[in-house]
């Protein structure tokens, strides 16, 4: 079910992209190790006990959907459900495949409809969603017209839950996700058109390198979409959190716009620019049927919800565009 054959083939035929292919495969084979991932013969077993139902149609623009519950029979359906929530949890979407609703964590489909129109269009273009998910934003940038898109993840049940739906949204479709890190990027490799970030930066140990990574994965010109916590302030102003932040041990850096549009500039980018800011509310990120645990909710002060529960400035989530040198 995870099965990187026609991305191989695929990669053969886009010059920027040949020098990654040697090492690819043994990447991938590290990424997808059961002594890293015990859990995943399990999530093998859910993606190999998934129902073959052909979709009498797909949805790419407006929604992410499969068919509907007329293409399947009840049996079909009690066991797709059953082995997708074997990957629990879900945590970006919506997805809606014959009629199932998944209702993840996130929606996701707010987030992109707010960056959607201050990006360059994506149509024939190259790109990278580093830090993907389940790929989510990946089948959202296909639908609106890019050429071929890679995701990576490490994450090896997001890998899982991105190919049990591309089973029924199109297993020939030049879309996929690889359980990697930016790190396993070629440095340098100056392929992509676009390449997103989203929800990454504030976990990475050094911001700088972060950007230097990402502008060294575009093409001269191409455009970099980013997306990260951020706080009130001017230039210069920076939160570093001591303990946790909303819960979360991994946060380390959540700049102000205008910081973070000089941390663009001062690692090479062109014209950064802050195209949506916007506070994270309870219909945006909530626990679900198909995410159980603690969500957003569970992370900020009860008696003042702009706060998170360590007395931090509650989530607030900026876009910005900039443009490799």
């Amino acid at each position: 079910m995870i099965d990187y054959t026609n991305l191989y083939a695929g990669l053969q035929h886009i010059p920027a992209l040949r020098p990654w292919l040697p090492q690819l495969p043994q990447q991938v084979a590290a990424g997808l190790s059961p002594h890293r991932w015990g859990d995943l013969p399990d999530w093998r077993a859910a993606l190999e006990s998934l129902p073959d139902i052909a979709p009498s149609g797909v949805e790419l623009t407006e929604t992410v959907r499969a068919g509907v519950a007329a293409d399947a029979s009840g049996e079909q359906l009690v066991e797709l459900e059953t082995q997708l929530r074997q990957l629990h949890p879900w945590r970006k979407g919506p997805w809606e495949i014959f009629d199932l609703f998944i209702d993840t964590e996130w929606r996701s489909d707010w987030k992109w409809e707010r960056l959607l129109p201050h990006i360059e269009p994506l149509h024939r273009r190259l790109l990278l969603d580093v830090g993907c998910g389940n790929g989510y934003h990946c089948w959202r940038q296909f639908g609106a017209g890019a050429r071929r898109v890679i995701g990576i993840d490490p994450s090896a049940k997001f890998v899982a839950q991105f190919y049990a739906l591309k089973k029924y949204l199109g297993t020939e479709q030049p879309v996929d996700i690889l359980p990697l890190g930016i790190e396993d990027i070629p440095a340098n490799l100056q392929a992509f058109d676009t390449t997103f970030s989203m929800g990454v930066l504030y976990h990475r140990r050094s911001p700088m390198d972060h950007l230097r990574e990402l502008r060294g994965t575009l093409r001269p010109g191409g455009e970099l979409v980013l997306e990260t916590l951020v706080i009130d302030g001017g230039p210069g102003d920076c939160l570093v959190p001591e303990g946790r932040y909303a819960k979360m041990r991994n946060v380390w850096f959540l700049p102000s716009c205008a910081t973070l549009e000089s941390w663009l500039r001062k690692c090479g980018f062109r014209n950064p620019r802050t195209v949506d800011v916007d506070t994270t509310n309870l219909g945006e990120q909530r626990r679900t049927e198909w995410m159980r645990f603690e969500s957003l909710a569970d992370f900020l002060d009860p008696e003042s919800p702009d706060k998170t529960l360590e007395g931090h400035p509650a989530p607030k989530r900026a876009v910005l565009v900039a443009k490799a040198p």
